[in-house]
């Protein structure tokens, strides 16, 4: 019989809120945080051991958690520097049960590669300030796994989809841009993909970095096209980049272009995507009305 699970992550955001949940039914109790107590009482009420922290200062209660838990997953953005090592390094090098270490980076940190694959060999060369501060984070959490000495996966998430994060729901909100840049692609993760990759992830004690990514970097105006295909109305007309009202950070993003490679996660960790292309998770979500 395997020893029993404690899970503790930092960030009950979007999709290690998805986690949480998902390792409700194999963990021995799953806690985390949130950064404010009305979404605390509200995860509490789902059976998770719900914890505030505002990443200034360390949160009541975490620390005793931290020791008690044999796994820790950390999906919160660094600020300047990562919150959760500036508060609570020490109870995590305490924490004598720890056997594993999940962080949650961005594929962002591997900047502008003109459209060419990257594998997690590849040298990141992170443009943006957030994306330098995501890759000096990942460096900070090998340093503090090596020194508490357990291993610690880092695994870099391209742009996440699923159930309220769509382009279907982009369309009913009368949001959804068709912006075309030449030769600009997009790697996508459904939600449901993260999960079971970290699952795995978990279940090896895995150690090193992980790209979370489809199989197909797609142009972002062909998935809006599609979505709106299945919804059974007219797509919004294409806009050259150049000539698209867009904020500093979204035309950030049209800076950096490549296709991100997963062999890794299917070779290490034995993932099988369920959904290996935004087709697969976009049909899915309409066909079961899980968009919403």
């Amino acid at each position: 019989m395997n020893a029993p699970i404690r899970l503790f992550v930092f960030g009950l955001g979007y999709s290690a809120g998805a986690f949480a949940r998902a390792m409700k039914a194999k963990a021995d109790w799953v806690g985390g945080t949130v950064r404010t107590v009305d979404k605390a009482v509200a995860l509490a009420a789902e059976g998770l051991r719900a914890f505030t922290f505002d990443g200034s200062a360390a949160g009541i209660g975490i620390g005793e958690a931290i020791r008690q838990a044999t796994h820790l997953v950390v999906s919160i953005p660094p600020e300047h520097t990562d919150p959760v090592l500036a508060c609570h390094r020490s109870s995590i090098l305490a924490a004598a049960q720890l056997q594993w270490i999940g962080y949650l980076s961005t594929v962002g940190v591997y900047g502008d590669y003109g459209g060419a694959w990257v594998d997690e060999d590849t040298a990141p060369e992170p443009k943006r300030g957030r994306s330098a501060e995501r890759f000096a984070a990942e460096h900070a959490w090998q340093v503090a796994a090596a020194e508490r000495g357990v291993p610690l996966a880092v695994l870099r998430i391209a742009g996440i989809c699923g159930p309220g994060r769509n382009a279907f729901a982009k369309l009913a909100e009368g949001t959804a841009r068709r912006i075309v840049k030449p030769g600009q692609v997009f790697n996508r993760i459904h939600v449901d993909d993260i999960v079971q990759t970290l699952d795995a992830a978990l279940d090896r004690n895995a150690a090193g970095i992980f790209n979370l990514a489809d199989d197909e970097p797609a142009p972002p105006q062909d998935v809006v096209a599609y979505a709106a295909e299945l919804m059974g109305v007219p797509p919004p007309p294409e806009v050259p980049f150049d000539e698209a009202d867009l904020s500093e950070m979204a035309r950030s993003f049209y800076g950096e272009n490549k296709r991100v490679s997963n062999r890794r996660i299917k070779e290490a960790l034995g993932v099988a995507l369920r959904y290996p292309t935004y087709r697969e998770g976009l049909a899915d979500m309409w066909e079961r009305g899980r968009w919403r």
